[in-house]
């Protein structure tokens, strides 16, 4: 496959999460995708572990205060932006970007204080994209049904 140029932000549709649409930030600094999730836990149902979120915050146009559940879910050890180290949950759903659909896997985590609530890094980037950091949505040329 021919590598597509993205720019430095992105529309991108998550379509198990029913997310159509939606912007994110390229990161070729960090390694995981991160998506913005509060009320993140771990709860048994019927003899099964689930993970529970609410995912974008309240006030950003496609929050829906409707809470995921994850039957199939991980812990992974992350490095945050600060340097730190972190236990974050880790989920794998279809990212749309570009004209591609494909799985990829995001930690979930508490991107309040950040201003781009939807982060991709270099594990989804690799061998598919080359990022233009000047422009801004240049998926959409690829786009279709998105």
């Amino acid at each position: 496959m021919e590598k597509k140029v993205i720019g430095r932000k992105e529309k991108i549709t998550l379509p198990e999460l029913d997310l159509k649409s939606v912007w994110a930030k390229i990161d070729t600094g960090a390694f995981t995708s991160s998506l913005h999730a509060e009320k993140i836990r771990e709860e048994e149902q019927g003899g099964k572990r689930l993970l529970k979120c609410e995912i974008l915050m309240p006030g950003h146009k496609n929050f829906t205060g409707k809470t995921l559940v994850f039957e199939e879910f991980k812990q992974k050890k992350v490095k945050n932006s600060f340097g730190q180290a972190e236990v974050r949950y880790l989920i794998v759903t279809k990212i749309k970007i570009a004209g591609e659909t494909f799985s990829a896997e995001f930690t979930l985590s508490d991107r309040s204080n950040m201003k781009n609530s939807i982060l991709l890094g270099r594990k989804i980037l690799r061998d598919k994209f080359l990022v233009d950091v000047n422009k801004v949505n240049l998926s959409k040329a690829y786009r279709k049904n998105l």
